[in-house]
């Protein structure tokens, strides 16, 4: 399962993330959401990764002030 999430945040990378760059939809975060999600599944598992992921793509928001956040 952890191959396959991970196959399917690299997908995210390589296609939709490219699109929503040149929309002007970027990630306000350093390591960005989908490569802190990776981080997070790869150290933790899938179900705490994903939950980790979660909780930081919901603080990806117009209002966050964004900057550098490290997996912990």
């Amino acid at each position: 399962m952890k191959k396959i999430l991970l196959f399917l945040i690299k997908i995210y990378k390589n296609t939709l993330s490219k699109v929503f760059y040149y929309m002007g939809i970027r990630c306000k975060y350093y390591p960005t959401c989908s490569d802190y999600m990776a981080q997070a599944i790869e150290k933790y598992g899938c179900f705490k990764g994903c939950l980790l992921g979660i909780k930081r793509f919901l603080k990806c928001n117009p209002f966050s002030k964004g900057g550098y956040d490290p997996l912990k």
